[in-house]
């Protein structure tokens, strides 16, 4: 297995950084597309970011990695098995980073029917496809682009459903599909589809970086890392370890997050100023803004940690207003939230978060 670059040398890129670990800490995020030039580690960040995460725990022999302390997300396979024995023996695994080539069809990416046994022995067997695969891990599309507008579709309908459901060719089954969606693309070859760039949570745009010392570290970096590449990992291996343990961390935490009635009206507020359509935005940047905190190992969310998410989300959703084509800063965002909210809460008391609001009503009921 060849040595993966680690994600903690690359060198800038904070925004596409930023943009992985966050998806790495929830999946439910909905994926991130990188958009640049040619050259600026693209796949290079996407595999390093696999290559640090934890293993997982896996339900023993399962073709899809099933969690086994997921009992709704089981495979069809493994829900036969737990009827028959309770409790489903584990294993830990690796996170698995899978490369999608431009050339995939439906069938390679669902699955299908298994023409072998069905030759040998007459029966009808499912045959795992791409998603199969990619299940608890990093699903990789370069060039996204090019790639047929119906199989994107498929990747992102089972991204945000997180199960894949083949019902065809007589076959019925169901298999657990959660996954960080990468995808990279040249705008210079081509644009995506707004329907289909929309229904990818994040969106980042990067350049070359322009500063020579920082161009000095990239060339040092690579040139040390083709002498010797287990040597290079091993200088880095401490700040792997943290940024792993971190993530990990935070994954346990991003459940804990708590927000308020205000944290909403900020979300709500920001995306109604700006004029984006639909309500996903919305819910992007929440689910962002809690994971940026539990990866900040807090269980509130702050005006920042929807700004941050905000920056990641709105790029590719603004169509009009002040920010129309233009770089969008955390600090922009940020300040125009605490105005808008100052504004629209003006002699409003404070909100209970909805944790608390449900509570209040258990205990008044149980009273």
């Amino acid at each position: 297995m060849p040595t993966i670059y680690p994600f903690t040398a690359i060198v800038g890129q904070e925004r596409m950084k930023r943009a992985l670990i966050l998806n790495a800490v929830d999946t439910r995020v909905g994926g991130v597309l990188i958009r640049g030039e040619r050259g600026t580690a693209k796949s290079t960040a996407a595999r390093g970011l696999a290559a640090l995460l934890p293993n997982v725990r896996a339900v023993k022999s399962c073709r899809f990695g099933c969690d086994p302390d997921s009992p709704n997300h089981l495979c069809t396979e493994c829900k036969e098995r737990a009827l028959s024995n309770k409790e489903l023996p584990y294993d830990l695994r690796p996170i698995p980073f899978v490369n999608l080539p431009v050339s995939a069809t439906e069938d390679r990416v669902v699955g299908t029917l298994d023409i072998e046994q069905a030759i040998q022995k007459g029966e009808r067997h499912f045959e795992p496809g791409v998603l199969a695969k990619a299940n608890r891990g990093l699903l990789y599309i370069d060039e996204v682009n090019l790639l047929d507008d119906h199989v994107v579709d498929l990747l992102l309908d089972s991204a945000a459903m997180g199960m894949n459901i083949v019902e065809r060719e007589g076959i019925s089954f169901s298999h657990p599909a959660r996954f960080i969606l990468v995808g990279t693309m040249n705008p210079e070859e081509g644009d995506l589809r707004p329907q289909l760039l929309d229904r990818f949570a994040f969106s980042v745009d990067i350049t070359g970086i322009r500063d020579a010392r920082d161009r000095v570290r990239i060339m040092e970096n690579n040139i040390a890392f083709e002498a010797d590449p287990d040597a290079f990992r091993q200088t880095f291996f401490q700040l792997e370890q943290e940024l792993s343990h971190r993530i990990e961390q935070a994954r346990k935490l991003v459940e804990k997050v708590k927000y308020t009635k205000r944290d909403l009206l900020s979300i709500a507020a920001l995306t109604s100023s700006l004029n984006v359509d639909g309500h996903r935005a919305d819910l992007v940047i929440l689910k962002a803004a809690r994971a940026q905190a539990a990866f900040d190992g807090r269980t509130n969310i702050t005006d920042r940690d929807i700004a941050l998410a905000a920056e990641l989300a709105l790029p590719h959703r603004i169509k009009r207003g002040p920010f129309y084509q233009a770089e969008v800063t955390a600090e922009q965002l940020q300040e125009r939230i605490e105005n808008l909210v100052g504004q629209s809460t003006e002699g409003e008391p404070g909100e209970e978060s909805n944790q608390e609001q449900s509570e209040a009503q258990e205990k008044k009921s149980r009273s």
